[in-house]
Parts: C-alpha cells; sequence; structure tokens
C-alpha cells in the first residue's frame, strides 16, 4: 500500500505589522494545502520544516495555529532560522510539536512501515546548528529502529545549493557532526529540507537530500559569484509559484516528488487501455 507525507516549508506566516507579506505568504500557503488535500492517496501528514513565521513572535504562532487549525490532515513541525522554540511551545504542543530532553523540538513518529525524525537545526540568524547534545538525540533515535525506512527532517541544508548567499560552510562543526552521525545508517532513506526556497538534490553522508520549494516566495536560481558584503543589485528573491514534496512510502522503499500548487488544465485523460509493450 502507498503511503504518502506532505513536506511543507518556508512559510513565513506573519501579521498585520507586515500587511504586504501576510496577505501574500497566506494567499500562498492557502494555494498549498489546497493542492495537498486534493491529492490521492490523500497524505497522512504534513510536515512543516521551520520558518514557520517570519519573526518568531508569539502573535504570529497564534496565526499559524489559526490557518493551521482548517487542515484536515495532521500536521507536524519544526524549527527553522526564523522561528523561536518558546513562542512557538506556547501555541503549540502534542505529538506535531515534541522536545527532546534538552527541550529542543526533535522527535520521530512512525507512519505504517516508515519513520519521520524530526530535528532541531535552530541556531545563528541565517545558518544552522547541531551540537552534541542534538546529535547524541538523533543517534539515539536511529538505533532504536536501525530496520524501519527512515526519513530525516532538517530546515538547514548541510550541502551547498550553489545559490551562495545561503549556503553554510561546508566544513561547520554542525555539519561535521550531523555527517558522523549520520554516516552508516542504512535505514535513513532520504534526508528532507527546506530553507534555500527552491527544489534541489544532492547527497549527504550517503543518503539522498531532497530540499522542497517554499510556499512563500522562492529564491532566485543564480549561480554566479557574490560578494556578501557588496549589493550589486541582484535579483534575489521572485514570485514563482509555491510548491511542496512528497514523501511517497511503498512499504520498502521511501520516494519524493516535488510538485508545483495551482490549478493547471488537464492534458490526456484514461479513457483507454494501456497496451503492453513486447
Amino acid at each position: 500500500m502507498v503511503l504518502t507525507i506532505a513536506q511543507i516549508t518556508d512559510l513565513h506566516v506573519t501579521t498585520e505589522k507586515d500587511p504586504l507579506n501576510q496577505k501574500r505568504n497566506e494567499d500562498r500557503l492557502r494555494q498549498v494545502m489546497k493542492a495537498i488535500h486534493a491529492l490521492r492517496p490523500r497524505p497522512v501528514a504534513i510536515i512543516a520544516s521551520g520558518d514557520l513565521v517570519d519573526r518568531g513572535e508569539l502573535e504570529e504562532y497564534l496565526e499559524l495555529k489559526r490557518l493551521m487549525a482548517e487542515s484536515e490532515i495532521p500536521i507536524y513541525y519544526a524549527m527553522g532560522n526564523h522561528d523561536a522554540r518558546e513562542p512557538f511551545l506556547q501555541v503549540f504542543s502534542g505529538p506535531g510539536a515534541q522536545t527532546d530532553e534538552n527541550g529542543f523540538v526533535q522527535y520521530a513518529a512512525d507512519f505504517g512501515d516508515m519513520r519521520m525524525v524530526v530535528c532541531d537545526t535552530l541556531g545563528g540568524p541565517n545558518h544552522g546548528e547541531y551540537d552534541d547534545p542534538r546529535a547524541a538525540w538523533l543517534a539515539r533515535t536511529l538505533d532504536a529502529a536501525p530496520d524501519r525506512p527512515t526519513a530525516v527532517i532538517l530546515h538547514h541544508p548541510p550541502i551547498l545549493s550553489g545559490i551562495q548567499w545561503m549556503d553554510p560552510e561546508p566544513d561547520s562543526p554542525w555539519i561535521l557532526k550531523l555527517r558522523e552521525v549520520l554516516s552508516g545508517r542504512e535505514q535513513v532513506k532520504v534526508l528532507m529540507c527546506g530553507h534555500i526556497h527552491r527544489a534541489f538534490n544532492g547527497l549527504f553522508a550517503g543518503h539522498t537530500l531532497s530540499a522542497a520549494p517554499a510556499t512563500s516566495i522562492q529564491l532566485t536560481l543564480d549561480l554566479t559569484e557574490v560578494d556578501m558584503h557588496v549589493p550589486d543589485g541582484r535579483e534575489i528573491l521572485v514570485e514563482e509559484p509555491p510548491g511542496f514534496a512528497l514523501l511517497m512510502s511503498n512499504g520498502r522503499d521511501l520516494t519524493t516528488h516535488v510538485c508545483l500548487a495551482g490549478d493547471w488544465a488537464p492534458a490526456v485523460h484514461y479513457n483507454f487501455p494501456f497496451r503492453t509493450l513486447a
């Protein structure tokens, strides 16, 4: 039986303090949620993989809760660099907002034959962090289910996208620590990330890494050199369609799809039997 989980990321929900982004980001999020609810089979869960809100304020999390209350699918949450744990945990609790023994928003959830492990990479203003306590939790959690196909959720990709002003230092301590924990873990089938506001794929510690597009506006795909200290007028964000990712389990393997949200006209209908190719 096919089982699916939808990934949304970089929602940047905000309030009337920022009316332009409030309306735009809410409209785009609603478009994505409509597309997810129309999928067949309907996903058993949605993972919102960080940058849930824009400024980490309590009022923004209350607004996020209002919007997510409309969902007919259970929602699980992860922390991004625009988030703040304390106000998030004042508003959200339960299976989709669990913490480890050190107060990080980290937990595992099982769906059929697969496991989703959510990691908390909240650190600096724009970069990830994964210290010894978080890494020890991840190692124990993976040790507990060595044979269950697992998707690991991280907000921050630990590899380069090529969009230089958003990319981490490849030898950052948090990346080396993650690599150490994840190396050789054969049950980990995919790492699912956000942060870059654009879909891309790569390899990390021997595992497929899949970064999802944002529900909010996307990053412009510009792979040229940039001086981080000298603004040069380049376009950095673009109003491409909002999107999401879909994780599929067939009981053995995990596969990811990248999807655009929107109303698209049908091109072909299945009205005749497929011919078997010799």
